[in-house]
């Protein structure tokens, strides 16, 4: 194990998620962005979800996918991807 000398400040959280473009974006503001960029059909056909197809709303799918790590892990890639998408277009 190693020990950083007593002079060395520990590293600062926040110089931990520098480099992370999730860091601070609630899950909330995701599905907003997505569900106003793509409209829920859209969603839906870019993560094949019931809460996205069937009666959707921002709170339905919040509850879904605060429970379910790979339908979020779906989520959290196509909003950088439509992040990448929308810087490139200009």
């Amino acid at each position: 194990m190693t020990t950083l000398p007593s002079d060395t400040p520990p590293p600062k959280p926040a110089a931990q998620q520098a480099r992370n473009p999730l860091h601070g974006i609630t899950l909330e503001t995701m599905v907003t962005a997505l569900s106003a960029h793509y409209g829920w059909d859209g969603l839906a056909q870019r993560v094949p979800v019931r809460c996205f197809a069937l009666d959707p709303s921002v709170p339905s799918s919040l509850k879904f996918l605060r429970k379910t790590p790979w339908a979020r892990e779906k989520v959290e890639g196509l909003y950088l991807f439509m992040l990448r998408e929308l810087r490139r277009r200009g």
